[in-house]
């Protein structure tokens, strides 16, 4: 965070481009519970997320938004089919842009966000938004043991998954 800058509560709706000319930042914690479309991906909603949300402009004149998320999501491992919490630490720049063509001139290590014509941003979506992308596709908890155990096919699994079992068949007719 830079230095002068206030830190407020975070409302509702911002205005994007409003934002942008103050540089404003924002601090806020949302309860997990609030986030409906990140909630049927966890074992259950205790908890909340802390974030910070800075606008802004680089030395290039590219509007952004910078968002830090903290927060411990809880999910079931699907190993062990136990509750452990998945830690989450994130900081993701987002270039903002009014169409898709502006996309193309974005710096590296920018994600696009269009911003809606009227300018209005919601932060919660976009800290939702970052959590659902956060969450793993195989949620393993980092203490679970692998399962040691080898499955051996039968010997007609394995012909039927040969692709010459079929002309094999043809050749003894």
């Amino acid at each position: 965070m830079s230095a002068g800058a206030s830190v407020v509560q975070v409302p509702e709706t911002l205005d994007a481009w409003r934002m942008v000319a103050a540089r404003r930042q924002f601090e806020g914690r949302v309860p997990l519970s609030a986030l409906a479309r990140l909630e049927p991906s966890l074992a259950d909603a205790d908890g909340e997320c802390r974030f910070t949300l800075e606008f802004g402009q680089d030395p290039l004149q590219v509007p952004f938004v910078e968002l830090a998320i903290e927060t411990g999501l809880p999910l079931v491992c699907q190993r062990s089919l136990e509750r452990f919490v998945f830690p989450v630490k994130t900081v993701q720049r987002l270039g903002l842009i009014r169409d898709e063509a502006e996309e193309a001139a974005l710096p590296p290590g920018y994600e696009p966000l269009l911003v809606p014509e009227d300018g209005q941003l919601r932060p919660l979506d976009l800290v939702e938004d970052e959590l659902v992308l956060a969450l793993p596709v195989v949620p393993v908890a980092p203490d679970s043991d692998p399962v040691e155990r080898t499955w051996s096919a039968s010997e007609e699994e394995q012909q039927a998954a040969s692709p010459f079992a079929a002309l094999a068949s043809l050749k003894k007719q």
